[in-house]
């Protein structure tokens, strides 16, 4: 088995388990343990994988990171862990203490679950705040295995991924500007995107008009892009109807669907689920149905396998309804109608597609 499936097989199993896993060393043993495993190390082996590491810190003798990976005796990477439903962000300085008095020159901060690599980017020996990888087994990209293969004991190379590591750190703040001017264009951007097109002076007040018709131009354009791919991509999967697999309420509701109309908000908003869904499942599996009350982004063909439905037949609300483990719906309405606000709930979406697909 390769390094990928061994890490999808991970995470694959961790809503099975989690709420099982009582304790920090739970989570140790059955989700950090296996991890560091898939990336060669032997965890039984103290030459390699050290627990308990000794880290004195100033007048605190005897303080205790949970991992060392050593190379040559020396310790090349620290490994913190907390239990599965801890919020890392707590705890980062934790790490960063360990790092400044070691010779580590990697640090990872994990639940398990989600992965922070850290180095020394900014300052010399004195970690940074912000790491330059963060991994979520649950919602694996093929580009972040590709990085973590660098971790792996036959390739592990410290020169290797400190090269790439900065690079890495400011693509993912990049990202994470880019989406925010997208998501909601800050004065200065929507300064800066007027100037292009206005000739009076940008005053405030035109600033403050042109921003929410920015804001709905960006996601008209982002809708057209991933409408324009799909469509050539592949031929658009026919909604299926499959009566026999369907559950009594919803056989009836088909029966009377006559007369329905798929608006281009509708499929705008297909489009979108699409793209992230398929980020985890091809795209062939999923397709869609409409009836009279709502909009259902479908698996396999299957309204039993429902992952979101969307109701946009009120005249000012645009609703996205997730089905939940226990068949209920969590219904959420997008700020301004904004279709583009679908993208924030990316994890929600593929987390659903793979309970259907376990």
């Amino acid at each position: 088995m390769d390094l990928k499936d061994m890490i999808l097989q991970i995470g694959q199993k961790i809503d099975k388990i989690k709420d099982n896993l009582q304790t920090e060393e739970a989570t140790k043993n059955a989700l950090i343990m296996p991890m560091l495993t898939a990336l060669g190390y032997n965890v039984f082996d103290p030459t390699e994988v050290l627990p308990e590491y000794t880290c004195d810190i100033g007048t605190k003798k005897g303080e205790k990171i949970d991992y060392a990976i050593l190379k040559d005796g020396e310790p090349v990477i620290l490994i913190e862990c907390k239990h599965w439903a801890q919020d890392l962000s707590l705890y980062d300085n934790q790490l960063l203490r360990y790092f400044g008095v070691s010779t580590a020159k990697f640090g990872v901060l994990t639940n398990g679950i989600i992965w922070r690599f850290y180095t020394d980017l900014e300052k010399p020996n004195q970690m940074d705040t912000v790491p330059f990888l963060e991994v979520n087994l649950q919602a694996l990209k093929d580009a972040q295995i590709e990085e973590l293969k660098k971790f792996h004991k036959s390739y592990f190379n410290v020169e290797t991924v400190l090269s790439t590591a900065n690079e890495l750190k400011y693509l993912g703040e990049l990202r994470a500007v880019i989406q925010t001017e997208l998501t909601d264009p800050s004065p200065d951007f929507t300064r800066y995107v007027v100037k292009q097109l206005y000739t009076g002076i940008v005053t405030q007040r035109v600033v403050e008009e042109f921003q929410p018709l920015l804001k709905r131009s960006i996601s008209l354009y982002i809708n057209d892009i991933i409408a324009d791919r799909l469509k050539v991509a592949m031929k658009e999967s026919e909604p299926a109807n499959k009566p026999a697999e369907e559950p009594a309420e919803e056989l009836e509701e088909c029966a009377t669907d006559d007369g329905i109309d798929t608006t281009d908000e509708e499929m705008d908003a297909y489009h979108i689920c699409r793209a992230i869904l398929s980020e985890y499942i091809s795209p062939d599996r999923i397709s869609y149905k409409d009836t009279k009350r709502y909009f259902a982004v479908i698996i396999d063909g299957k309204v039993t396998q429902t992952v979101c439905r969307l109701r946009f037949n009120y005249r000012d609300i645009r609703r996205i309804s997730f089905i939940t483990e226990d068949k209920l719906e969590e219904n959420v309405d997008l700020p301004d109608g904004d279709l583009s606000h679908i993208y924030n709930y990316r994890d929600k979406l593929i987390e659903i597609a793979k309970r259907y697909d376990k």
